[in-house]
């Protein structure tokens, strides 16, 4: 961000007694002058052509704007797209505050719904971040031939289309009000129109953005598109926050692994960016030092064109040791002076020789955006690795649409839909490995089926229940890029139909083996069975047997993940216990879905379908004595998976999402489902059971939610069963320690209400091979 001296910033913004058609310069006529400081003032007109318009910005949507001549261009003529600054928060009323803009149109539209600014943009949270999709705030600009501060309007006379406006908004408290006062000049300074207003003191305070077309209700084709330049912001009524910058290094995830080979320990590292331009740099160095001595450079990396991610691979690093490291980007400027931006973390050292901690997240719905605190309790908690199991996003993330094709503007659209997960969590995974891997909703689908990469019939049935991949290839591997490149080595990469790629593999750390397995990449569609009436996925008929769904040939895992598991189970080199990583639980732990009265006899989604596959997956891991974690069903379950014989298998954590949008319950009791040897704890609706697909599973706790009635996001996400899971992994007594913690706590306080009923759980690794100790 640019730096200015105190100045006075009526020479800029002007509130005084100007006149619309006077002849001297606006500064020369402002009267009661306010000696504002600017700490912000845009840089646009230094840039290069590009979509991502700077760390200080957040554009609703991203991918409908560009930097274009030194300008920020909005490429669409819908409403209520906007720019938000990400540094600065009106906070404090009580103080003076300008805020000044040009703006110049390059299209016109039949409903052309204005230019301008919006102040007071806030949430029920007043967070920044959850701000930039709230619906409120005063829109203060040009709409038609008007000069208007909310529905106080006078008329104008600007030409828009044949040159610069610039728009000079100032506001100056006024016994616990505020008297906003809005100024148009031309290019000359010359007054075109004035317009006053006084409003409440808390109606100003939040975040502050531009605005193309201030009604949401445009439609695309119908508004106008302007141009965007010199936003400068001014007065101590803002509270300025650097830190809030958000790019254009976004943030970065890493792992660190043994590669029981002669690589020794193998650090690989990404970093993301926002999508530059042709003639920006595609360059990112890494940078590392240990103990405060000198930094040392690692190299660089150059930066894939799609997914903006940069990615390091260091072999043989010192894990003994911590280290600091910082990833460093030259961003070129049209006037030759480059700018340098960096993001630090800390790379931890192996976690040998105590026990590991792990915390387990799944499922993002952004109602409960930014989700502070499930990331204010990973930075207490402060875990040697943090593992995502999927759905980091939902198509419906930040607003704005789903854009399906072609792959480019696919990308960006998910793109700035991903970029929601870096910037809530960013701060927890700049400083501890992270496993990352995608599921359905990450590549725009209610459900996937994978069938080995082939490309969905578009014209057989919708994304939740129909086989392959709905989106264009080119996306998907963005989507596998941003999520994994950064894990260790692929156990093998060769990609799939339509060249899709594979993130398939483990991560040696710890004392403990990670394998992290794609349960949704090659599993057949449930287009191949019939079960009955409605959705295909969806077994709602109890007449339907359950075995006519297990037909011969369906796949689950597919042959090339079971043959890695058979290698995987078999190696014990460097590590003492295993745990299996997948999208989803290997068995029908739901009753009922979407509503409290939902209920279903079996949903295909879940990893209980198909049934021998399941099986089979169970019995080549089962060799290894895993736990497995994992997420996606909005319901935290604790469940040990029989085949053979109830509980002759290994234990399954499921995760609580970290935002639970469609919710699920088990609920079999009510249900009349038969159960058998119910645990000590005598908790309903846990015991031995045969769920809805003819699985055996014990399932020994359940989170069932509460119907979310809430308005606070923060409480409906609490009601609904969201939250985190950890994981203690202890390799010299041999055993797991499983939580399952509610959204709104403290996992640190140690109130034992913070957990779902039925948590905290000890296993032993004995107990993932049948050897059951846990009543």
């Amino acid at each position: 961000m640019p730096s200015f001296q105190r100045r006075d910033v009526l020479k800029i913004f002007g509130a005084g007694t100007a006149t619309a058609g006077a002849t001297r310069s606006f500064a020369q006529q402002a009267s009661n002058t306010l000696d504002l400081r600017v700490t912000h003032q845009s840089g646009w007109n230094d840039c290069f052509d590009r979509v991502f318009l700077g760390g200080d910005y957040w554009a609703n949507p991203m991918e409908d704007w560009r930097i274009v001549d030194g300008m920020a261009e909005c490429q669409s003529s819908a409403g209520n797209r906007n720019i938000h600054l990400l540094t600065h928060q009106l906070t404090k009323a009580d103080q003076p505050f300008a805020v000044s803009v040009n703006v110049r149109r390059v299209e016109s539209g039949k409903s052309d719904a204005g230019v301008g600014i919006r102040i007071g943009i806030r949430s029920e949270l007043n967070d920044y971040r959850s701000n930039l999709f709230a619906r409120s705030g005063i829109n203060v600009g040009i709409v038609g031939d008007q000069l208007q501060i909310g529905r106080k309007s006078v008329p104008v006379q600007s030409d828009l289309d044949a040159g610069n406006v610039t728009l000079h908004l100032s506001g100056v408290p006024d016994d616990h009000q505020v008297r906003l006062t809005l100024t148009a000049t031309d290019t000359n300074d010359k007054v075109l129109a004035k317009v006053a207003s006084t409003v409440a003191a808390d109606a100003v305070q939040g975040n502050v953005a531009l605005v193309n077309n201030f009604k949401a209700q445009v439609k695309s084709g119908q508004g106008g598109r302007y141009r965007f330049g010199d936003w400068t912001v001014a007065g101590d009524a803002f509270t300025v926050t650097p830190e809030n910058q958000f790019g254009p290094i976004l943030w970065t995830m890493y792992s660190l692994s043994d590669s029981r080979g002669d690589d020794g320990f193998v650090l690989k590292l990404s970093a993301l960016t926002g999508p530059l331009g042709k003639e920006d740099s595609d360059q990112i160095q890494l940078r590392v030092r240990r103990d405060g001595e000198a930094w040392e450079s690692m190299g660089t990396a150059t930066l894939d064109h799609d997914a903006w991610t940069a990615t390091f691979r260091l072999p043989n690093w010192d894990q003994k040791r911590p280290a600091d490291y910082e990833v460093v980007y030259q961003e070129r400027q049209k006037s030759g002076s480059p700018v340098t931006h960096r993001w630090s973390g800390k790379i931890k050292q192996n976690p040998t020789g105590r026990p590991l901690r792990m915390a387990g997240l799944t499922c993002q719905n952004d109602y409960a955006f930014p989700y502070a605190p499930v990331c204010e309790n990973l930075m207490r908690l402060d875990p040697d690795l943090l593992y995502f199991s999927g759905d980091q996003l939902y198509e419906g993330h930040g607003g704005y649409g789903l854009i399906r094709e072609p792959a480019e503007p696919a990308i960006l659209n998910y793109l700035r839909k991903f970029y929601q997960h870096g910037l809530a969590f960013r701060h927890a995974m700049k400083d501890c490995p992270t496993l990352c891997i995608p599921d359905d909703h990450d590549v725009f689908q209610g459900n996937i089926w994978g069938e080995g990469g082939k490309p969905m019939d578009i014209d057989a049935g919708g994304t939740s229940s129909n086989g392959g991949y709905r989106e264009p290839a080119r996306m998907v591997n963005v989507v596998h890029r941003t999520n994994a490149s950064h894990h260790p080595d692929f156990y093998d990469p060769t990609p799939v139909l339509q060249d899709i790629s594979v993130y398939y593999g483990d991560m040696v750390y710890g004392d403990v083996s990670f394998a992290v397995v794609a349960d949704r990449q090659w599993k057949s569609g449930p287009q191949n069975v019939d079960t009955g009436s409605g959705r295909a996925d969806h077994l709602a008929d109890r007449s339907v047997d359950p075995k006519t769904l297990d037909k011969p040939g369906l796949i689950l895992l597919g042959q090339r993940q079971e043959d890695f598991l058979r290698q995987w189970t078999k190696d014990w080199r460097g590590h003492a216990m295993k745990v299996l990583l997948t999208q989803t639980v290997f068995a029908g732990v739901a009753t009922h879905h979407g509503g409290y009265d939902g209920y279903l006899v079996a949903d295909l989604d879940c990893g209980g379908w198909p049934q021998t596959p399941r099986d089979r997956a169970i019995e080549i891991a089962r060799e290894g004595m895993p736990l497995h974690v994992n997420g996606d069903q909005h319901l935290t379950t604790l469940v040990q998976y029989g085949v053979e014989k109830q509980r002759d298998s290994f234990w399954s954590f499921c995760t609580p999402a970290i935002a639970a949008g469609y919710p699920r319950w088990w609920r079999p009791d009510e249900m009349g489902m038969p159960h058998q040897n119910r645990p000590q704890h005598g908790r309903e609706n846990t015991g031995e059971y045969v769920d809805g697909l003819g699985n055996k599973a014990y399932v020994y706790a359940v989170g069932n939610p509460e119907v979310g009635t809430k308005k606070n996001r923060y409480e409906k996400a609490h009601q609904k069963g969201s939250g985190f899971g950890m994981i203690t992994i202890d390799t010299k007594a041999k055993t797991y320690t499983l939580e399952s913690f509610r959204f709104m706590v403290d996992a640190t306080d140690g109130n034992p209400d913070n957990q779902f009923p039925g948590w905290p759980v000890t296993i032993h690794q004995s107990e993932n091979a049948g050897d059951n100790r846990l009543g």
